[in-house]
């Protein structure tokens, strides 16, 4: 018998229906349309509203219904839920025990994941190994990130960014060799100086005089983040290649974190991809932190093919960043 690996086999996905456009931002902040697009790439992002659905947990359990119905799966069947957010519903009471709660899945076990925008990646590795293990069969994995309830819309250098959204993947066991190869994962926790949200934590509790300095929302410090992001989703996806002997021609596809397009550029072109082999979608939903790269495979399914080279990457608060090299494993 073969290895025993961890493998994609069905995404979903869900983004809110309104639209904020850069348009729109022109009546909010001092910005404009150019100013936005020539330095992210954004041309608008989706926003929930209330009378839609309230708060992250609304969100990953549309992209898990999609991901249900197209699967044809018995949600009793899963074992695991694994929500990666940065805005769980609450600070305590599990978001992934009330999404696994709502889809049926009266079987699994759940529990969230919290690594800002490099939670999904994470997540990756993480469902991956609860099937190498042998323990478990199936494995859902949902990106949900609800941005808008921590965005302070008077300050332009993070409220063009955002949006929220949410995408879904299921993991099973593969004896084809194909699925999750190799990931390298990292962190620096002295970049929390310069992206997180000060108040709302153990460090911060909510009080009168927090609420009124606005430290409940996120801040970044726009320069740093960039320069360290550039490098170091650089840094890891080469990485992953040379650990892997996968030259340019062998990658079918870079599924990055859409944080910036220069920053997905930077990562390309020190993989030596072109275009063409790059997936995006900032430009429609912006930065949906554990949202962007379920997103992408649920936007790109048509075009993946069994046996196609993956390299994940993505960087976010903490600092948190890292590469992963998955083989795709279905038509």
């Amino acid at each position: 018998m073969n290895k025993l690996t961890a493998a994609i086999t069905a995404v979903g996905s869900y983004v809110p229906n309104f639209v904020l456009t850069n348009k729109a931002l022109e009546d909010i902040v001092e910005t404009d349309d150019e100013w936005i697009t020539t330095r992210t790439g954004i041309k608008e992002r989706r926003i929930l509203k209330p009378e839609e659905g309230e708060g992250s947990s609304y969100l990953a359990i549309k992209a898990t219904q999609e991901l249900l119905q197209k699967k044809n799966l018995d949600p009793k069947e899963i074992d695991l839920v694994i929500v990666a957010t940065a805005t769980p519903d609450s600070m305590v009471a599990s978001t992934a025990a009330f999404v696994a709660s709502e889809i049926g899945a009266s079987n699994a076990f759940a529990y969230d994941l919290l690594a800002a925008c490099s939670s999904f990646l994470f997540g990756m590795s993480t469902a991956a190994s609860y099937i190498e293990s042998g323990k478990y069969k199936k494995v859902l994995l949902v990106g949900a990130d609800k941005m808008s309830s921590i965005i302070d819309y008077t300050d332009r250098t993070t409220c063009i960014i955002f949006g929220d959204g949410a995408g879904a993947v299921l993991f099973e066991p593969n004896y084809e060799g194909l699925g999750l190869q190799d990931e390298y994962l990292r962190a620096d926790g002295s970049g929390r100086r310069f992206l997180g949200m000060e108040g709302g934590g153990s460090l911060m509790p909510a009080t009168e005089e927090s609420v009124k300095a606005r430290k409940h929302y996120i801040f970044q410090d726009g320069k740093t983040v960039f320069k360290f992001a550039v490098s170091n989703m650089a840094d890891v996806a080469e990485k992953i290649m040379e650990r892997n002997d996968l030259s340019h021609e062998d990658v079918s596809w870079l599924v990055p974190h859409q944080a910036n397009k220069r920053i997905i550029d930077a990562t390309a072109r020190r993989m030596g991809l072109d275009d063409s082999k790059v997936l995006t979608n900032i430009q429609r939903y912006g930065n949906t932190t554990s949202a962007t790269l379920p997103l992408l495979l649920s936007d790109y399914e048509d075009k993946l093919k069994k046996g196609d080279n993956l390299v994940f990457t993505a960087f976010g608060g903490g600092f948190t960043w890292g590469s992963v090299y998955l083989k795709w494993a279905y038509n």
